[in-house]
């Protein structure tokens, strides 16, 4: 177990919520966000991620729990007491001072009279050293967020809290942004905590999401296992796509489990299914639309022994460029997703098409079928 001390990073919530009247916000909630780490709270709207961030950050009194930096209880503390600082999706800088002044503003104001080395430090951090003497309107809205980031983490705080602070910018700055933050965080070493809806933006720069629905964590883990091994529908719908076939489980043990979906027999790696693997039971297969192969019906012969397969229609596509998009209708599933890479494009592969969609049995999860199938799918259109 790690060992804190006063100057730890960590962030501790225990048994955290917040209630409004009879509207709970955030259910008790345990959770501890590693020093030096970049964590994410990702979720819809109304899931709660910003009313945690916010008690982190003593803009909420939470109602029941404690909220701890290092060794040091903070709940207690007003904001401005305590050792974070937050980067708002407004951005907040102030129109009549320069860059240089608007990142200087917090040391000005805690007395320091010698701020230019530290300054000039900053903004060579966030690439804005010759823009110092520019003010805040004459910059595009993504060197405004790196001002605001620069202005937030002069004062060395703790923890950098950031509350969905790349909504404001088009689609291929936020990616520009989303490499700039990491960068930001892997130089300096301090904590973040980022709030955001974007499942991309989560998984490009958080070393850890902990995925929030209805005041609740769902999963806690790094994005490639949340990705690969979800353990709820919500988190298989709302972090990219899924399949979800509704199976039946057969007998048998070993380390793969045999399921039944219409005419087909499926196989699943026991140990990525969360479901309970009692024979006769309900269970929903998984695979992500990435993982799986199609071809045509013509071609049934080329596909390897030991494939899971299914039979289908092809109802739609979508070129995208670097995929295309099929989706396939099929007795087994309706409107199954099949991403699959333009590298040599099978003219045959068209609406109407007769197909056998294949993947690896390694690349399928199994979840309790008493959840909601459609969980996490608006959340995430």
């Amino acid at each position: 177990m790690k060992t804190t001390t006063d100057s730890s990073g960590d962030v501790r919530l225990s048994g955290i919520s917040k209630t409004y009247g009879s509207f709970t916000a955030v259910h008790p909630l345990d959770l501890t966000v590693p020093e030096g780490s970049f964590f994410a709270l990702l979720g819809a709207s109304g899931c709660g991620k910003t009313t945690t961030l916010r008690m982190i950050a003593g803009l909420e009194e939470p109602t029941t729990g404690t909220v701890s930096l290092g060794e040091q209880d903070v709940t207690a503390l007003p904001p401005y007491k305590r050792p974070v600082n937050t980067v708002f999706q407004s951005y907040a800088l102030f129109p009549h001072l320069d860059i240089f002044e608007n990142v200087a503003f917090g040391l000005r104001r805690r007395g320091i009279k010698s701020v230019k080395k530290q300054v000039e430090e900053m903004l060579e951090l966030v690439q804005l050293g010759e823009q110092a003497r520019k003010k805040p309107h004459q910059l595009s809205g993504g060197q405004q967020q790196r001002v605001a980031v620069a202005r937030a983490l002069i004062n060395h705080p703790k923890v950098l809290l950031l509350d969905e602070p790349l909504g404001a910018l088009d689609l291929k700055l936020r990616r520009q942004m989303q490499l700039e933050l990491k960068r930001i965080q892997t130089e300096v070493g301090i904590t973040f905590v980022h709030v955001t809806h974007d499942q991309e933006e989560a998984m490009t720069m958080a070393d850890t999401v902990a995925v929030m629905n209805a005041g609740r964590v769902e999963q806690l883990g790094s994005p490639a296992d949340l990705y690969e091994n979800p353990r709820t529908t919500f988190v298989a719908n709302f972090l990219g796509t899924s399949n979800l076939i509704e199976a039946e489980t057969g007998s048998g043990g070993g380390d793969e489990i045999a399921v039944r979906a219409g005419d087909c027999t499926l196989l699943l790696p026991r140990a990525r299914c969360s479901a309970p693997a009692t024979a006769g039971g309900k269970v929903l297969v998984g695979v992500r639309p990435e993982k799986i192969s199609l071809v045509h019906a013509d071609d049934a012969g080329s596909v390897p022994a030991g494939r899971n397969r299914i039979t289908g229609t092809i109802a739609d596509s979508s070129f995208i460029g670097v995929s295309t998009q099929y989706v396939v209708d099929s007795p087994v599933c309706p409107r199954l997703e099949v991403y699959a890479q333009n590298i040599e494009r099978d003219a045959r592969l068209v609406p109407g098409a007769e197909v056998v969609l294949h993947w690896s049995p390694a690349h399928t999860f199994g979840l309790d079928a008493a959840q909601d199938i459609g969980a996490g799918v608006e959340e995430a259109a």
